[in-house]
Parts: structure tokens; sequence; C-alpha cells
């Protein structure tokens, strides 16, 4: 067992036992959402260098909207 996997289960074991479960289930839903984030960060990332993107213009965004209509 690592050192940090130590840590995590004595903080657990510091809290109440009806806290206890609330903890693991927020910190996997935090986990989960993560590894998301990171899988569309790296799906962005691979869509830049494959040229699939290119910088936004919001000037020409703006002529283009012609928002004096």
């Amino acid at each position: 067992m690592s050192d940090f996997t130590k840590k995590a289960a004595a903080a657990l074991e510091l809290l109440p036992e009806e806290l206890r479960q609330p903890a693991v289930a927020y910190l996997l839903e935090q986990a989960e959402k993560f590894r998301a984030l990171q899988q569309d960060l790296d799906r962005a990332v691979e869509s830049v260098d494959a040229g699939q993107v290119r910088e936004w213009d919001f000037a020409d965004f703006l002529r283009r909207a012609d928002l004096s209509r």
C-alpha cells in the first residue's frame, strides 16, 4: 500500500462512520468528472493537432454577424 493510500485511509478513519461512505462517494464522483474532463481535453488537443480547428477571430465574427441590423 502506498504512502498516499495509507494517508487517505487514515483520513477516512478520522471521520465518523456515517460520513465515510458519502466521503468516498464524493471522491469517486470527482475522480470520474476529472477523468471525463481529461478525455475531453485530450480529444480537443488531438483536434487541434489534426488541423480540425483554428483560432477564433472574434472581430471577424462580429463583422460577419453585422450586429448593426
